[in-house]
């Protein structure tokens, strides 16, 4: 294991993709402090050329407790994309530059690759999440937000590192598809129907039992007064999660990798 993840990470550090998925988290903490600025003062957002009916929008609160907990939205969001992005290139690689037999013909297990692959993936999801809690803190600072106090801190933080924990779970199937589609191409299909999914479905109503939509009523998305999701939700984001995982190592180990 300590093997396959050096390779991975070799993989890793020489590709720009963490610097685009670290950029955009950054735009996308950013994005959420300039909605917090607006709903400030909107007479001075006015003035300034900005747009303040877009940002009242949003249902954020200019606090502390409501920028925190649109930061947790937004990672329920874009973290479906940019998670899933990363998982599909670590397996859909493989197979677009070709090294996927080259890689199966070292004396390490597939099992081991794919876990090694699953680990990364893990362990990147949640470096950005604490960028964005980081950045969040420092421009929520900057803003002179009210509300302070170490307790929401904590609870804001927390929430975020969870949604982001359930999203990771709910991106593993698009590795799967990445490796049975031998690329890229099947896989961002399928990214998109779960976006699409997930949003129809909460829209419906029926969001805690699809867990394609927990991360996101979790993380407070459909406002303060829908309940979040209860255990079965949550059970359910788990067992996509581990379903996704197992059903990668299964195809790894037997399928026929003749390219």
């Amino acid at each position: 294991m300590r093997e396959a993840l050096w390779a991975e990470l070799l993989k890793v550090r020489r590709s720009r993709l963490p610097w685009l998925t670290a950029l955009a988290f950054a735009v996308t903490a950013t994005v959420c402090g300039l909605f917090i600025f607006i709903l400030q003062d909107l007479a001075r957002a006015r003035a300034l050329g900005l747009i303040g009916g877009k940002a009242q929008l949003s249902g954020a609160s200019a606090d502390w407790p409501g920028y925190l907990a649109l930061l947790a939205q937004a990672v329920s969001v874009g973290g479906l994309l940019i998670y899933g992005i990363t998982g599909i290139w670590l397996f859909g690689r493989e197979f677009s530059d070709h090294t996927a037999k080259d890689l199966l013909a070292l004396p390490t297990s597939r099992t081991v690759i794919v876990g090694a692959k699953f680990g990364l993936a893990a362990g990147w999801a949640m470096l950005l999440a604490v960028q964005v809690a980081v950045l969040g803190l420092l421009i929520g600072a900057m803003l002179g937000l009210s509300g302070w106090s170490s307790q929401t801190a904590m609870a804001g933080i927390g929430r975020i590192l969870v949604t982001a924990a359930l999203t990771l779970l709910l991106t593993t199937p698009l590795s799967l598809a990445a490796s049975v589609g031998r690329g890229y191409l099947a896989a961002v299909g399928v990214m998109f129907v779960m976006l699409f999914c997930a949003q129809v479905i909460a829209a419906l109503g029926f969001g805690a039992y699809f867990p394609l939509s927990v991360p996101g009523l979790y993380a407070g998305i459909a406002g303060p007064d829908q309940d979040p999701p209860g255990l079965v939700g949550y059970l359910l984001v788990l067992a996509v999660g581990i379903g996704g995982v197992l059903a990668t190592a299964a195809w790894w180990r037997r399928a026929d990798h003749n390219r």
